[in-house]
């Protein structure tokens, strides 16, 4: 079975590396200096970090210089960046900076005509991030709701997305385990890779996540199991590859 592409988390408000419950403001757990956060993830074999600013997808400021800086000085890994990439320039200067791939969220529900010209002219180096819960999409830091979930797949699957990141809300952060369901399902509507976000809680987790390869899951993001101790990097690693 082909190995599942495990991708470590740094959240960054204010400057820090933190994790929230659930996606909601005010549940920061602090784990420090996200620069050392990324080298030691990179360090401990990490091909792939999922950067995200939390601050500008809640749209109350920005960490962007920060990234940025973090983004250029890393070398044998691969940097996905998120949060508040809205627009033609902030989404350019996330290349610039050397990030891989860049994920939209929002604007991909705000601005479906832009998003579509982003996805023609930049292909695989573009993510779209759907924050799930239930059946709804979430936007703006997850506080408001924009759409059906199926809907929105069917119109980004039109544009030619080749890379969603399915995030399920009610679980990020949680440590309750990865919606395998959800993600089943999701994998059964798309033809596009599925990158795996919220819940993962033990290395049983990943493997199980490893099981869903064949139906499109690509990879799986965890953040609160690694800062919490959970299990390694190195041991996520192993399991992942099976």
């Amino acid at each position: 079975m082909e190995a599942l592409q495990l991708v470590p988390a740094v959240d960054v408000v204010n400057g820090r590396a933190v994790r929230l419950v659930r996606g909601e403001a005010g549940t920061e757990h602090d784990y420090g200096d996200p620069a050392q956060a990324v080298a030691n993830f990179v360090q401990a074999g990490a091909q792939w970090v999922h950067m995200v600013d939390l601050d500008a997808a809640f749209g109350r400021g920005s960490n962007y210089q920060l990234l940025e800086r973090i983004v250029s000085s890393v070398r044998g890994a691969h940097i996905e960046l998120s949060g508040g990439i809205r627009d033609t320039e902030s989404l350019e200067r996330a290349l610039a900076a050397g990030a891989s791939r860049v994920n939209i969220g929002t604007a991909a529900l705000e601005q479906p005509q832009w998003t579509a010209q982003m996805i023609e002219r930049y292909g695989s180096q573009i993510a779209i991030g759907l924050d799930v819960r239930g059946e709804d999409v979430a936007i703006h830091g997850w506080v408001r709701t924009a759409g059906n979930l199926w809907e929105t797949l069917a119109r980004l699957d039109d544009a030619g997305c080749q890379r969603y990141v399915i995030t399920d809300v009610t679980r990020d952060g949680t440590l309750a385990g990865p919606n395998v369901e959800l993600l089943m399902r999701v994998c059964a509507a798309t033809p596009a890779h599925i990158v795996a976000s919220g819940g993962v809680s033990s290395l049983a987790d990943i493997r199980a996540l490893r099981e869903l390869v064949p139906l499109g899951v690509e990879a799986a993001i965890t953040g609160k199991a690694l800062y919490s101790g959970a299990f390694t990097l190195e041991e996520a690693l192993a399991a992942a590859q099976g």
